[in-house]
């Protein structure tokens, strides 16, 4: 039977103390956002109330029983992560111009922009009180997770220079914007259990690459998976042209039997005729076996690292989880 939480454990008592951890992390939460004026509260509870897997707190408290402790400060470092993360949601949906976020209304769509950007801010600066609250390192790492996930977001606007590698500027941005913050939840996760010094690094690198891959698994799920198995529409991306790792890898191809590929991964696909040929071609060429091999060896990856782990509940659940990563994108 699958676990309700949004990682795959095993251990009914490993599960039933972490299921315990994430009410925890949702009481929290809602009071360190409320603010003296009520309508800054409900904008910052807005999307917090729409709900979402909880993934970094949830690898932030998975990640603290490596070590012996599991306190205080590993509940307010959990919130500390996700107070971030719903942060950057508020900023990325007036950037995206989205109107819909977790099925519910964006707040730029609900209220403005100005709203949004205010109330994105509101909760970085919250995170802030409280990392602040975990000691001078942990604000540091904070500092430094924040600067990568802004210079990540930066890139993205920005796209590739002339001189850049597409492929190479797509892969440092996911790692800027996703794959920093996942590595500081597990890495907070581990410092605060208590858990000895390679443990903290083996668990800060593992949280990058799975945090990489289950990001890139998305893009290949994007264009492989139906309707009926993804709850989405197939190629959403290729239709915005919006870059992913196999369209991407199919650019890089000087096959010239690729050139019709390429020259419909040019633009985007706003024509439907023309997005179900490019999704064809796309769904049978080599770049998507290319694509699930790289996640693959992320996957692997991440696993050796767990070997700092002695064989239990902890490493079989992060293990699972990075066979899983690896699983939805075959």
């Amino acid at each position: 039977m699958s676990s309700p939480l949004a990682l795959p454990i095993l251990d009914a008592d490993l599960e039933a103390r972490l299921l315990a951890r994430m009410v925890d992390v949702e009481d929290a939460m809602l009071d360190h956002v409320e603010s003296e004026a009520p309508f800054v509260t409900k904008a910052a509870r807005h999307l917090m109330e729409a709900g979402g897997k909880r993934f970094r707190p949830l690898l932030c408290f998975l990640a603290a029983e490596a070590g012996p402790v599991g306190g205080d400060q590993v509940l307010t470092a959990a919130c500390v992560v996700e107070l971030t993360h719903l942060a950057s949601l508020y900023h990325d949906d007036v950037m995206d111009e989205a109107a819909l976020r977790r099925g519910a209304e964006s707040a730029n769509a609900r209220w403005d922009n100005h709203v949004a950007i205010l109330t994105g801010d509101f909760l970085f600066a919250k995170s802030s009180e409280l990392t602040a609250d975990l000691g001078p390192d942990a604000v540091r790492i904070q500092a430094q997770t924040f600067s990568r996930l802004v210079e990540g977001q930066i890139l993205e606007t920005l796209g590739p220079g002339p001189e850049d590698d597409a492929l190479d500027h797509y892969l440092r941005v996911i790692s800027g914007k996703t794959g920093s913050l996942i590595a500081t939840s597990a890495r907070y996760g581990a410092m605060f259990g208590g858990a000895p010094d390679e443990v903290v690094a083996a668990m800060t690198e593992y949280g990058e690459k799975v945090g990489v891959a289950f990001q890139l698994s998305d893009d290949i799920l994007d264009i492989a998976s139906d309707t009926e198995e993804s709850g989405k529409t197939p190629g959403t991306d290729l239709r915005e042209g919006v870059p992913t790792l196999p369209t991407l890898i199919a650019l890089r191809s000087t096959d010239p039997a690729d050139a019709r590929l390429r020259q419909l991964l040019s633009a985007p696909l706003i024509d439907d005729d023309l997005h179900a040929e490019a999704l064809a071609l796309l769904r049978v060429h080599p770049a998507m076996t290319a694509a699930r091999d790289y996640v693959s060896a992320e996957a692997t990856q991440a696993k050796a690292l767990l070997e700092v782990l002695p064989v239990g509940p902890v490493r079989t659940a992060l293990e699972a989880f990075a066979d899983l990563v690896a699983d939805r994108s075959a």
